[in-house]
């Protein structure tokens, strides 16, 4: 993600991860996985980043991809540090899903680690279905995957795409304040 609002939350998201799982994938491990797909998959049409800044700083936020032709592929949804507990993942969360169902995308499949325990919390209290047995030790089960279908997109009178007959598009990174 080229964005350069998107550094902090990724250089915060990288010790976050070195600190939650250095011990188990090893220190710098973290850069690796940040990096593991390139930015170009995550920009329109078929993906998607939002912002959320704070007096001009970027507080929190989360990307899609194309999964698939009919499910988008959440990633990197984090809040700052200093900014947690006031429901700005859950704001991402939903604004994800909205440009995703807007985009044409029927359903959504994402992953959190083992040891991300708000993670878990928010996909299952947000309608996620997950993917894997919730009475199993997290440890032994890996990436925690997740699916939710998503609702059909509400089009507003007067929005172009309406007028074409066809889903709207979200074009570039938004920024909500």
């Amino acid at each position: 993600m080229h964005d350069p609002r998107v550094r902090p939350l990724l250089d915060e998201l990288a010790v976050e991860y070195d600190t939650r799982y250095g011990d188990l994938f090893g220190r710098g491990a973290a850069a690796e996985e940040l990096n593991r797909y390139p930015a170009e998959e995550f920009e329109a049409p078929a993906g998607a980043l939002l912002i959320i800044q704070a007096n001009g700083e970027s507080v929190a936020g989360g990307a899609f991809r194309r999964y698939d032709a009919e499910t988008a592929e959440f990633k990197r949804i984090w809040t700052h540090s200093a900014h947690r507990r006031r429901g700005l993942a859950r704001r991402v969360l939903e604004e994800l899903e909205r440009l995703a169902a807007r985009r044409g995308y029927r359903s959504v499949y994402l992953t959190t680690g083992p040891r991300q325990p708000e993670a878990r919390h928010l996909y299952l209290n947000t309608g996620y279905t997950p993917q894997f047995d919730l009475a199993a030790d997290p440890e032994t089960i890996g990436p925690l995957a997740f699916r939710k279908d998503l609702a059909e997109p509400v089009l507003l009178a007067g929005d172009p795409a309406q007028d074409r007959g066809e889903a709207p598009r979200f074009t570039g990174s938004s920024s909500v304040r």
